[in-house]
């Protein structure tokens, strides 16, 4: 009978706290689900980006009259882990949505489960497109900016150059073999003589760089296309400079540019490499994007990283949804993030695509160089997803029936 008694108590306890009645509680919470002991280098501006947008949004009244508040957990990047996080964060700790996932194999487990749980997720961080393409489904969104369209912005500067053999060189896993498949696809829509002669698959965070570096100049391409990034970049950049891998070729670089993995190779920060990124540092008084970098060094004393501009529109994104839901359940929340658009981002204005949950975040692109003894992007731009997206047609066909 005790057992029984416990259980049923249990029971009635975790219903408490469903997102069915979360206006219970003294406050709105959001579930942050990330990989923040073994990414620190990513996920800890990304988590100081939320905690400023909280600190401004709580500020100004919060989300329906109450606090919004977000409970982070680590999933040490393991997708049991974090779908088993997420069932806690749901029916334990009362959390209305949950967002997150730097890693994109753990992003698509999350994005699975939400699915068949009927819970809303925001994969504020993953990049492999599949997300809200061919495994999309009504219940996951997306905010970082799509690889397909990153790639495409590469592509399409690669194209204007007269290489025609490439290489290329990418972590082994779902945002990898994505990012490689867009870049070959758009470039070879743009220049179909193209030849891809060499393509190198390092698992993530234990790449053979000296082996990798001289599998690609085995190779003698006229070009080639960089999808590593934090200690994998670090070494393959060293170990290519080295060896005079990048000497007379273009090098096309996928997040090469972010702060969080340029600035730590300081003055060994390869030159010339055209790339995607974040050049916080040359934002121009008056604009949302200085407003933003602004208020982010008074409120941590550091410089933001893509991480801290994802992490701050993840929590506006999230405030403004509940605001125009006008509720916490999660149809609600779900019909309000279907073309929700978000004011007053570093961006400007930011739009949820209704046809399939995807932001409109666009990238900015440029050139890598060394100024005072640091990795920095000059001559960069601000590009619209919009040129860069697959056809509304193709992008319906992707997507799995609803």
């Amino acid at each position: 009978m005790n057992l029984m008694r416990r259980t049923v108590l249990a029971t009635a306890a975790a219903l408490a706290l469903t997102p069915a009645t979360a206006f219970a509680q003294e406050t709105i919470k959001v579930g942050e689900i990330n990989h923040y002991k073994r990414l620190a280098a990513f996920a800890e501006p990304y988590r100081k980006g939320i905690e400023l947008a909280l600190s401004e949004i709580n500020a100004d009244g919060g989300v329906l009259g109450k606090d919004l508040e977000f409970i982070f957990r680590d999933d040490q990047g393991d997708p049991a882990e974090a779908v088993k996080i997420a069932e806690e964060l749901m029916t334990r700790d009362g959390a209305v949505m949950f967002t997150g996932s730097i890693l994109s194999n753990v992003g698509l487990a999350l994005s699975s489960f939400a699915n068949e749980k009927k819970y809303l997720y925001l994969a504020a961080e993953p990049l492999a497109d599949t997300l809200v393409w061919t495994s999309g489904n009504p219940y996951t969104f997306r905010l970082r900016v799509s690889t397909w369209v990153q790639a495409a912005m590469l592509a399409e500067e690669a194209a204007k150059t007269d290489a025609i053999k490439y290489a290329t060189i990418a972590p082994n896993y779902a945002y990898g073999t994505d990012a490689v498949e867009a870049f070959k696809t758009n470039l070879k829509m743009l220049k179909p003589e193209v030849e891809f002669v060499a393509e190198q698959w390092p698992a993530l965070f234990k790449i053979d760089a000296g082996a990798e570096v001289q599998a690609i100049e085995r190779a003698k391409p006229d070009a080639i296309y960089n999808v590593t990034f934090g200690t994998d970049l670090a070494k393959f950049v060293r170990q290519g400079t080295d060896r005079g891998l990048f000497e007379g070729r273009p090098v096309y670089g996928l997040l090469t540019g972010e702060p969080e993995y340029l600035e730590p190779l300081e003055d060994e920060a390869p030159e010339g490499w055209f790339v995607t990124g974040f050049p916080w540092y040359g934002f121009e008084d008056g604009t949302p994007g200085k407003t933003f970098v602004d208020a982010y060094e008074d409120f941590t004393g550091e410089t933001p990283k893509i991480g801290s501009l994802v992490g701050y529109m993840t929590a506006q994104s999230i405030a403004a949804a509940i605001t125009k839901a006008g509720a916490t359940d999660t149809e609600a929340l779900r019909m309000a993030f279907e073309g929700l658009e978000v004011e007053g981002t570093p961006i400007g204005t930011l739009h949820y695509r209704e046809i399939d949950n995807q932001s409109t975040l666009g990238a900015w692109t440029g050139t890598t160089a060394v100024e005072d003894g640091k990795g920095v992007m000059v001559d960069w731009t601000y590009n619209d997803p919009a040129p860069y997206m697959p056809s509304d047609e193709e992008i319906m066909e992707m997507r799995p029936a609803e």
